[in-house]
């Protein structure tokens, strides 16, 4: 019957999502011929990320007696990990689009897209291209300037994962080109986000040995050592899914003394435009600080601790020594304040995800005004977990603009309940605010 087909298709889809997570489909179920048939993987993960977020919250208190994240670092990084999905709502991903044109115009042979052999060497494909990605963005200072984002928390944990650069995905589509030649783009999307969606999981420290697995895949305790600022762990296990390419070409190091997590130098803010951007003002001084054109190049694409007479990506003499006894960057703010900025952050989730589950239906000029409001709220509230004295002032301005939009029929009331009478000025866009009683 009709329901218990939809029954069937709701734990099916359930089952799919979960599987997704740890790359346990099967080629015979996420083999597409045509891009505009594969699914969005990542998309439908959402509640499972959360799910998982919440689990290892309880797990973590357990266990240890403690939480495994904070109000502002875990803020922070969903924060990030919002921001990197914004260019989304106005322009399709570069990885995929370019990779299509390339397929398009020049390709060389045309593997089967229904075929397992395919769907194993693009699995191999997307991993090892993505191993090339990671291990430029660590070793070209301009490309360090994008991923430092993701290394940024001083936590691990699984909301770390979410932590991603707004600029990093401008250059990681030229790794995957050459891919463009032979596979097919339906068997390369589903792949490319498989490889993503499995990175979540290993973003713990509540998994500590996964025994022989350890040879093959990526794990959480190969993968803390990729996030340590020890000095063994700098530029080490750059893998995707699998840590072969890091044990093939000498980039693996196993967990041995205590990670410290973050920045050789911590960013110590929770401001998230400034989380994003703040290693571009590096770039740029070192830049300015040499005279000759060669020079100059050489401090921006070679390591991020070059200088002149030092191997190409530089060297780690200079870092400071990690003790063990690091306290992350965590200023004390008041409790009351906490649950306020936590339900600010829920509020703006919301509008968030309205946003990008309605674009195709807003106008250009409404998803800006929406862009702006979600960057304007998102930065207030960082100011208020870094306790900055400018808070107060930028937050009232937050406020008074979310009123202004509200008014102007641009967002719908947070509640149907506290809905007031109000004129809607733009009629293409009604359904935004289909809970406001309008004025007849």
């Amino acid at each position: 019957d009709v329901l218990g087909q939809d029954r069937g298709d709701t734990l099916g889809s359930v089952s799919s999502g979960a599987r997704a997570l740890f790359y346990l489909h099967t080629p015979n179920e996420s083999s597409f011929e045509k891009v505009e048939d594969v699914p969005q993987y990542v998309q439908q993960a959402t509640p499972f990320f959360m799910g998982l977020m919440l689990l290892e919250l309880l797990v973590g208190f357990l266990k240890n007696g403690a939480s495994v994240v904070t109000v502002s670092d875990g803020l922070t990084s969903v924060s990030a990990g919002m921001i990197s999905r914004l260019p989304g709502l106005f322009m399709r991903g570069l990885e995929l689009t370019s990779y299509m044109y390339v397929w398009d115009h020049y390709r060389v042979v045309e593997l089967p897209w229904d075929s397992a052999w395919t769907w194993w060497l693009t699995f191999l494909g997307v991993d090892f291209c993505y191993y090339w990605v990671h291990r430029f963005a660590h070793e070209v200072f301009l490309l360090w300037a994008a991923h430092q984002v993701h290394h940024s928390s001083e936590y691990y944990n699984l909301s770390t994962a979410l932590r991603q650069s707004l600029t990093q995905q401008f250059t990681s589509w030229i790794f995957y080109l050459p891919m463009a030649l032979a596979v097919p783009p339906s068997v390369f999307a589903v792949h490319l986000q498989f490889n993503l969606l499995y990175q979540f999981w290993i973003h713990t420290e509540l998994i500590r040995d996964l025994g022989p697995l350890e040879w093959i895949l990526n794990t959480p305790s190969h993968h803390r050592v990729h996030h340590g600022r020890n000095l063994y762990c700098i530029d080490k296990n750059y893998g995707g899914a699998l840590i072969i390419w890091d044990r093939l070409f000498g980039t693996f190091a196993p967990e041995t003394d205590k990670v410290i997590y973050g920045l050789v130098y911590p960013v110590r803010s929770f401001e998230i435009l400034r989380v994003q951007f703040h290693y571009y003002k590096y770039v740029w001084k070192k830049f300015n600080r040499y005279k000759t054109i060669s020079d100059k190049l050489s401090a921006v694409f070679m390591g991020p601790t070059w200088k002149p007479g030092r191997p190409r990506v530089g060297d780690h003499s200079g870092n400071p020594k990690v003790t063990g006894q690091e306290v992350p960057y965590n200023p004390s703010w008041s409790t009351s304040l906490q649950v306020y900025v936590v339900i600010q952050f829920l509020l703006v989730l919301g509008i968030y995800h309205d946003v990008f589950e309605n674009k195709t239906m807003l106008s250009q000029l409404t998803v800006l005004a929406l862009t702006a409001y979600i960057l304007l709220t998102l930065t207030a509230l960082g100011f208020i977990m870094d306790q900055r004295p400018s808070a107060a002032v930028l937050e009232m301005l937050r406020c008074v603009v979310m009123v202004i939009m509200h008014r102007s029929g641009y967002m719908k009331p947070l509640l149907p309940s506290l809905a007031v009478p109000i004129e809607v000025r733009r009629p293409v866009e009604r359904y935004i605010t289909h809970s406001i009683t309008s004025v007849n």
